[in-house]
C-alpha cells in the first residue's frame, strides 16, 4: 500500500527527547499503533484499524517530511522549525520540549557590550536563526555550522562564541560558558502538511481539539 494512501493520516514523529512525550500524548487521544518505539527497526509503523501510520525521523528531517506531503502531520521543536524555514501550517503549541536559544561565550573572554562581537566568528546549529538575530542587531558575523557539541567551539578556537539550545544551563557552566544573549523561547509544535491539512481538513482538525484538551486538562504530565 502507498504510503501517499490518502485514507490513511501520517504522522512524523522525532527521535530523541520529544519522541516519547509524543507518542504518549498521541496515544492519549487513540492514536497508537503496535511496535511504536524509537528504536524500531521497522521505518513505517501502521495502525491499518484506525488508518494511521507512524514515521521515526532524524529531528531536522521532521519539517521536510511534512513540507512535501511524505507526512500529513509532525511533532518538531519551533527552534528546529525555525531553522528549516519549510513552508508548513504550526497548528498547536504542545509546551514540552521547553527551551531557549541563547548566544554564551567563554566566562574569561566576556565583552562589555554585545556588538563588541561583531566580525567574530559564531559556532552554532541554527546558522539562520542565528543570523537573523544578529543582522537585527546590526552585527555582521561569521558562521561556523556544526551538528553536535556547540561549547566545543571556542574552547578549542574554533569560534569566539556559539548559539545554541539551553535547557538548564548545566553544560554551559561545565565548560565555563556565560549566557550573554537571549534570542528566542522553543517548545514542541504540531504542524502539518499545508495540502494535507486542506484534503483531510475534519480529520486533523479533530486530532487538533483532542491534544488541545488533553494538554489544557493536564492529562499529559
Amino acid at each position: 500500500m502507498d504510503i501517499q494512501d490518502t485514507g490513511y493520516l501520517t504522522i512524523a514523529l522525532p527521535k530523541g527527547k520529544l519522541f516519547g512525550i509524543s507518542s504518549e500524548l498521541f496515544a492519549k487521544i487513540g492514536y497508537t499503533a503496535d511496535g511504536l518505539y524509537e528504536k524500531s527497526r521497522k521505518l513505517v509503523i501502521t495502525n491499518d484499524e484506525k488508518k494511521i501510520r507512524f514515521i521515526i525521523t532524524k529531528t531536522a528531517d521532521v519539517p521536510t517530511y511534512v513540507e512535501y506531503g511524505a507526512a500529513d502531520i509532525g511533532i518538531i521543536g519551533k527552534d528546529v522549525l525555525m531553522e528549516s524555514g519549510k513552508d508548513v501550517y504550526e497548528l498547536l503549541d504542545l509546551g514540552f520540549g521547553r527551551c531557549h536559544l541563547m548566544m554564551a561565550v567563554p566566562q574569561s573572554q566576556k565583552r562589555a557590550k554585545l556588538t563588541s562581537y561583531a566580525h567574530t566568528r559564531v559556532a552554532t546549529k541554527f546558522p539562520h536563526i542565528a543570523e537573523r538575530f544578529f543582522n537585527s542587531k546590526g552585527m555582521q558575523m561569521e558562521y561556523i555550522k556544526l551538528n553536535g557539541s556547540i561549547e566545543l567551539g571556542p574552547i578549542v578556537g574554533l569560534s569566539e562564541s556559539i548559539v545554541d539550545i539551553v535547557e538548564t544551563g548545566t553544560t554551559l557552566r561545565e565548560n565555563n560558558l556565560e549566557e550573554i544573549a537571549y534570542i528566542m523561547d522553543a517548545t514542541a509544535r504540531l504542524i502539518a502538511n499545508r495540502v494535507s491539512f486542506k484534503m483531510k481538513f475534519e480529520r486533523i482538525r479533530q486530532m487538533t481539539e483532542d491534544l488541545r484538551t488533553i494538554l489544557e486538562s493536564g492529562e499529559d504530565k
